[in-house]
């Protein structure tokens, strides 16, 4: 059955989502000659995007330097346990250097080296210096600001939340909005998802408030699959406040590219020991290391200690603002941090062109699963990843749109999902699936999120706190079935990677629409 809509709209193409991906597949979309609709959550278009608060750089090969893509793409796939899709990193870190040039020509303005080029620092997991930066550690607000000017004159819509991504049996129709007139459509051959990760499934986060799962579920709705869910990257130097809540600020890693070390209360080191690249081994390594030395000592938090680096301020002015509001001096003082929840390897399965396997639904960033993470995303590959796939994931919604025409979506009679109250999410979330999880807290997980009671979504807060309860139950049954401990994924009981479960995990939403499932672990490439 279906219901009128409050009101209708139309678009040869909608992005959802206005970060790194979701501007870039609008603009390319735009220049492909296709009507294009943005929609955003947000109040206000220069919404603070998860991209807007990257710190670290755009990991990309730079020509005629030391480095090669080759190299680049052995380092991606040492950081993904062995599911990446070799052939995806190759087309993408292949293509960054083009996609990175073009945001130069937007008016990007990278830090230059002494010799007149752009400088590159060394992240980890990293063999080379290979990371462009702006502004110190302002890389991804200066990617925003660029990508926010171009787009100044598409049109985007403030205040309107996706609520479903409509279809028929065989394409995509459209997608129901809510914003301030009620529930209404907007009728569109092709929609891009670019909504981002899913950091507030759990309490304490480095993303922002906008980043509630959203395309995961969406896609889920769809009837399209969603793959490597259980691989939530920890960053391993969140800034620690003494507050238990809410988005914090991270301390790039690129310090540690520097020469900062990671020292527990003692001042004893974190790493040592533990991976042939100590301070700088891939980030699975070091929060897992952190967590396992906080359990130990019963501290609540390590320190990283950057008083070597000279001229801190300069080049870290961001952290250095951070720390100075907590009244932490980084030039004279460790810096105190814990892990916390940031990046969502896994997504919404979709080639490298962002296409799913639903005609007309596309996506691209960090909602996107295009083989490129695996079980763990290398440091600086995300912007990376974003400007290159969104901008194919442009031209290929662009090229559909004017293949099939303009469809005429249905709405659903009534829009209800089941919801479990947020701040009881996040809290099971942060004690049964946060760094280090095991089979006992994953299935009591499982059965907090059962009891979650049927909701109307009557506003956006409604929405969210929907999208939260399924991708958090995605999240579960994936993390649930991978009994082995492989990237950023860690099981207590089960603390080594098993050879046959090196394959990616799929699950999709049942036809009941409430029941989650995980396919066997199986390659999706």
């Amino acid at each position: 059955m279906s219901t009128a809509p409050a009101w209708q709209q139309s678009a040869d193409v909608v992005v959802i989502g206005t970060g790194v991906g979701g501007l870039a597949a609008a603009l390319a979309a735009h220049r492909a000659g296709r009507r294009v609709m943005v929609l955003s959550k947000a109040h206000q278009k220069s919404g603070m995007t998860a991209t807007h608060y990257a710190q670290g750089g755009i990991a990309v090969v730079l020509p005629d330097s030391a480095d090669s893509v080759d190299a680049h793409v052995a380092d991606t796939l040492a950081a993904g346990g062995g599911l990446c899709d070799p052939e995806a990193v190759r087309s993408i870190v292949a293509d960054g250097y083009r996609a990175v040039a073009e945001l130069a020509r937007y008016g990007a303005q990278f830090d230059a080296s002494l010799s007149g080029g752009w400088a590159v620092t060394r992240e980890g997991g990293h063999s080379r210096r290979r990371v462009v930066h702006a502004g110190g550690d302002a890389t991804g607000a200066e990617v925003q600001r660029v990508l926010d000017n171009a787009a100044a004159a598409l049109d985007i819509r403030t205040d309107h939340t996706a609520v479903r991504v409509l279809h028929d049996d065989t394409a995509v129709t459209g997608v129901s909005v809510l914003n301030a007139d009620g529930l209404g459509v907007v009728h569109a051959p092709s929609v891009i998802l670019a909504t981002g990760g899913l950091g507030h499934l759990y309490s304490a986060t480095t993303n922002p408030d906008g980043s509630t799962g959203d395309g995961i579920a969406l896609a889920l709705w769809a009837g399209v699959p969603v793959s490597d869910i259980e691989f939530i990257q920890f960053h391993p130097t969140m800034l620690f406040d003494g507050h238990t809540g809410g988005r914090r600020p991270l301390v790039t890693e690129a310090i540690r590219g520097e020469g900062a070390t990671l020292v527990d209360a003692h001042g004893d080191s974190v790493i040592a020991g533990v991976h042939p690249m100590g301070d700088l081994a891939p980030r699975d390594v070091v929060a897992a290391a952190i967590d396992a030395r906080l359990k130990a000592t019963g501290d609540p938090c390590v320190y990283l200690d950057a008083r070597g680096i000279a001229g801190f301020e300069s080049r870290f002015p961001t952290v250095t603002a951070a720390c100075q509001a907590l009244g932490i001096d980084p030039v004279r003082e460790p810096i105190p941090v814990v892990p916390g929840a940031h990046y969502s390897c896994g997504g919404v399965v979709t080639d490298v062109d962002g296409s799913t396997e639903l005609p007309g639904l596309f996506a691209a960033g960090e909602v996107a699963r295009t083989g490129m993470h695996g079980a763990n995303r290398l440091a600086s590959n995300s912007l990376l990843e974003g400007l290159v796939v969104g901008g194919r994931a442009g031209r290929a919604a662009a090229t559909h749109a004017a293949a099939v025409g303009h469809p005429h979506a249905t709405l659903p009679e009534a829009v209800v999902g089941w919801a479990l109250e947020r701040g009881e999410l996040q809290r099971a979330m942060t004690s049964d699936a946060s760094v280090v999880r095991d089979a006992v807290g994953l299935r009591r997980l499982v059965d907090t999120l059962s009891a979650a009671a049927l909701r109307r979504t009557a506003d956006r807060a409604d929405v969210e706190d929907v999208g939260l309860t399924l991708t958090a139950r995605a999240v579960a049954a994936a993390a649930l079935a991978r009994d082995e401990s492989r990237g950023c994924h860690n099981r207590a009981d089960h603390p080594h990677a098993v050879p046959e479960q090196a394959r990616s995990s799929v699950v999709r939403l049942a036809d009941d629409q409430t029941t989650v499932h995980v396919e066997a672990l199986a390659a999706v490439c």
